[in-house]
């Protein structure tokens, strides 16, 4: 059996699919396209790099952007460079990737448990001391394990203390077990206590006047039990940092936060990451930006365009992409415009919806009478970023005429 000595890695091109498209390449009319693709367009990200930017500033804030969503070294550094202060991971592998990426300030948002990943996290920061490390820990016995891995390497990790809430996810439930904690990090002589953090999103699924106080009462929770731990003078030296916020409620997180007073300066750390591409669907509804009189705005950047495969009857036509290739755990595509098959004749798609996604094909009800033949391109936003990116291992990054200005390579 022959052996490839490359396999075909960028699905959205066509030809061998082991280069990106050139620079340049005008992406719905391209020879070299395969269909479907999935799109990211340049002016839309950098509107909301700059958005965030701004936000952080103005409201004196500090953001490690979560860089689960996208996995992608190219948007996280443009991230860090717009201001953030560093990228998120979930695990140890993604914190691995991020430090590949060159990113400097790495925050785990998770409590870090397993052996092998507690020691490359600690034999990096041994060797790179110039760099910032955070992460969770909810329990002793996560201190105790801690303790024992580091021990075999001799380093020291600042850690936060997660709070959660009954029934909620990872995170200390009371205000006893998170002073017992801080207690047992500061006995440690491989952690520091450098805050309290939690995560907010699992507290609450929309922006209803109930949701907000639940969130609001949440975020209580972490500022007592910073209260308390700092009342008995556990933190270590320097700013306390108080850190949740992701891509729903942020700003409730920020107004929470800003008035508190310990000791020491505290310092706010909110960790949104989906907002660096947005959607048309989940964050369209519930990221602080998309509230009415929001004072910033963001921008969907990412777009899936596939081709019509077959009009077996009037008011339905079937497409070329599906759950290997778009989000459906929160909403279906949202069909934004048509287009000729050669690229021409850009046209809207407002009077179609997609009803439903098998594996790879998507079923696009429209008027009977509409025309859109076998061939032709639709182009559709999508909801909730998180999982449209592990999808494609390159995107192409385009201009507001799609051509093609850059590469967004993945690592998931």
């Amino acid at each position: 059996m022959n052996q490839l000595s490359l396999p075909p890695l960028y699905k959205s091109v066509a030809g061998q699919g082991t280069t990106p498209l050139p620079l340049g390449t005008d992406v719905l009319s391209s020879s070299q396209v395969f269909s479907p693709l999935m799109v990211m367009k340049q002016s839309a990200m950098q509107h909301n790099l700059a958005s965030m930017a701004q936000y952080c500033r103005l409201h004196g804030v500090r953001h490690a952007a979560h860089g689960k969503t996208s996995m992608s070294p190219l948007i996280l550094q443009s991230a860090v460079d717009a201001g953030a202060w560093g990228i998120c991971a979930a695990t140890p592998a993604q914190v691995r990737a991020l430090r590949t990426f060159g990113i400097k300030n790495v925050f785990l948002a998770n409590e870090l448990v397993d052996p092998a990943g507690i020691r490359w996290i600690a034999e990096y920061q041994r060797e790179n001391p110039a760099t910032e490390f955070l992460c969770y820990v909810d329990s002793l016995a996560g201190v105790a394990l801690l303790d024992a891995a580091l021990s075999e390497v001799g380093t020291c990790l600042s850690v936060l203390v997660e709070v959660s809430v009954p029934g909620g996810r990872t995170g200390c439930r009371s205000m006893v077990e998170a002073v017992a904690i801080a207690h047992a990090v500061k006995q440690s002589p491989y952690l520091e206590l450098a805050g309290v953090a939690g995560y907010e999103g699992a507290i609450a699924g929309d922006r209803s006047e109930e949701s907000l106080a639940a969130v609001r009462d949440y975020c209580q929770t972490m500022v007592s039990a910073a209260r308390a731990i700092d009342a008995e003078a556990l933190f270590a030296p320097g700013e306390v940092l108080l850190s949740a916020g992701g891509g729903t409620f942020f700003d409730i997180v920020v107004e929470m936060f800003a008035a508190v007073k310990l000791s020491r300066p505290t310092v706010t750390l909110i960790r949104s990451g989906a907002y660096m591409a947005h959607d048309d669907g989940l964050y369209s509804r519930l990221a602080p930006f998309a509230q009415p009189n929001a004072e910033f705005t963001f921008q969907a950047t990412l777009e899936i365009w596939g081709r019509v495969l077959s009009r077996p009857e009037p008011g339905l036509a079937i497409l070329d992409f599906g759950r290997r290739d778009v989000p459906f755990d929160q909403d279906l595509p949202v069909p934004h415009f048509f287009r000729d098959r050669d690229g021409s004749h850009p046209r809207t798609a407002a009077q179609s919806t997609i009803t439903a996604v098998n594996d790879q094909h998507a079923y696009l009800s429209l008027p009977a009478d509409l025309l859109l033949a076998v061939g032709d391109w639709v182009g559709c936003g999508i909801s909730h970023p998180c999982t449209a990116f592990d999808k494609w291992c390159y995107l192409p990054l385009i201009d507001d005429e799609y051509r093609c200005v850059g590469d967004i390579s993945t690592f998931f």
